[in-house]
């Protein structure tokens, strides 16, 4: 069978070789289900510290990649969710299994740092992983942190979107003391998801070319009872092209659409009947090029573990991706839905840009949307990631805590 990539107004049908979704990969979950788990597997070989997720770690503590054998390939420690992202400077060793930071590097205070690594074992054979941590926050204190990174191109769906390190009492002081405005102005609303996320959009997406600014105005604005902001920035983003892409689950297609035109429709694989699909919007927040898909993290046990997942792209928090697929048999693609609650692109081992998981991971954005649709399953909650666009503007209007 032959995966078909139509491409709209060419009358031309475009013939690409189709691999398929096997079943079950990490955070291919259309229930609850967390990849980036902070449960490691006892042999994984590609070994961070600090562990994924942790909190409160000391600026000047120990920070590592090791493995056991093999060689690392990359390594990228970066800041994020801050003023200014930056790589923090560091060096493999001669042996090829360990990586650390540059002589009298030391981590920021208040600071998110992620870690990708792509590794190669004895074998030749390519792993990934990722993970992230945070430092310690100064007693007393509270911080948000917050996407898009500052300076970004982004999709015209994106949230502005903040996680506070802790609970927020007064919710109305610390919404006020966050301004959110754009060029041209637009209406922007805020809506508290509990007392620790603090998100913000527009009443529909955002028009290409709008320029976002972000003030930040925390600095002793009192949260709670002895906990004060440290934080007094501001940062800017700018909305790139518009693009949408729907998935339908019943006809296992998805639609890619630029600037309204219909730009590929690409043959998918979506979830089995018991492991539905959500449906709704859902808007892109990661993307990696390749990572670790681990059932044994979300509760699958040992169905999978696939350590080179190509062309990854995070749709909820609760782990649905979109992502690339060399493993399984050519006839799954538009033809039957076997994963675990992602959305499956074809893919080449260690992921290629012709193939269409790595066309479409090419002319993708953060920010972006995909909307799934005829899934048997429920519609995506607005909090599991950036999905708030499900939300009707006077509900989300509703959850400020200024109205």
């Amino acid at each position: 069978m032959r995966h078909l990539l139509r491409r709209a107004g060419r009358g031309a049908t475009v013939a690409l070789t189709a691999m398929a979704l096997t079943a079950g990969l990490t955070g291919c979950a259309g229930r609850a289900l967390h990849t980036g788990s902070k449960n490691r597997p006892p042999e994984e070989s590609i070994r961070i510290v600090p562990d994924d997720g942790a909190k409160g770690v000391d600026p000047g503590g120990p920070l590592e990649v090791r493995l056991p054998s093999g060689r690392l390939e990359r390594v990228t420690v970066t800041r994020i969710e801050n003023e200014t992202p930056a790589k923090v400077p560091g060096a493999v060793s001669d042996d090829g299994l360990r990586w650390t930071p540059e002589d009298g590097v030391r981590l920021a205070l208040a600071a998110k740092y992620s870690v990708d690594v792509v590794a190669l074992d004895g074998h030749g054979r390519r792993s990934a992983r990722h993970t992230t941590f945070t430092t310690e926050v100064p007693d007393h204190r509270f911080i948000g942190y917050f996407k898009p990174e500052n300076r970004a191109v982004v999709g015209t769906g994106m949230i502005v979107s903040f996680d506070f390190n802790q609970q927020i009492a007064d919710r109305a002081a610390v919404e006020r003391a966050i301004k959110v405005t754009s060029d041209p102005p637009v209406e922007i609303a805020g809506h508290w998801f509990g007392a620790n996320r603090l998100d913000f959009r527009p009443r529909e997406y955002w028009e290409p070319g709008t320029k976002v600014t972000v003030e930040l105005r925390l600095r002793d604005v009192q949260a709670a009872p002895g906990a004060y902001g440290i934080q007094h920035k501001t940062i800017s983003f700018t909305v790139g092209r518009s693009q949408r892409s729907v998935v339908d689950a019943t006809a296992k297609t998805m639609e890619v659409r630029r600037e309204g035109e219909l730009l590929a429709t690409l043959l998918v694989t979506a979830g089995a009947p018991k492991n539905t699909t959500y449906n709704g919007k859902m808007v892109v927040s990661e993307m990696h090029e390749m990572t670790r898909m681990d059932g044994r993290t979300v509760g699958f046990g040992g169905e999978y573990d696939i350590k080179d997942v190509p062309h990854a792209i995070r749709l909820t928090k609760t782990g649905t991706f979109l992502h690339g697929n060399y493993w399984a048999a050519p006839e799954i693609f538009g033809q039957v839905n076997i994963s675990h609650g992602c959305v499956g692109l074809r893919d080449e081992k260690g992921g290629s840009g012709d193939a269409p998981a790595g066309w479409f991971f090419d002319r993708t954005l953060i920010g972006d949307v995909v909307e799934v649709v005829n899934s048997a399953d429920t519609q995506v909650a607005p909090d599991n990631g950036l999905s708030g666009w499900n939300l009707p503007w006077k509900r989300w209007k509703e959850g400020s805590a200024l109205r």
